[in-house]
């Protein structure tokens, strides 16, 4: 049980570890955004937000 236990801990460490790495050597120091709205990609593709979908839709009537 404690060895599950400090292999758990141990796996959570390195994680952490390696999302500090990535954050201390980025340029800005931080993440990108994974909002839909946010990425470029998406746009492109004419994919959105559901909210802002939704929002939409209540505006125009169009809300089922």
């Amino acid at each position: 049980m404690v060895e599950i236990l400090a292999i758990t801990v141990l796996i959570i460490a390195i994680a952490v570890a390696l999302l500090l790495i990535k954050l201390f050597f980025k340029r800005d120091g931080q993440f990108t955004s994974m909002h839909i709205h946010d990425s470029e990609a998406m746009k492109q593709r004419g994919i959105r937000c559901v909210l802002d979908q939704d929002s939409e839709a209540r505006k125009e009537g169009k809300a089922y």
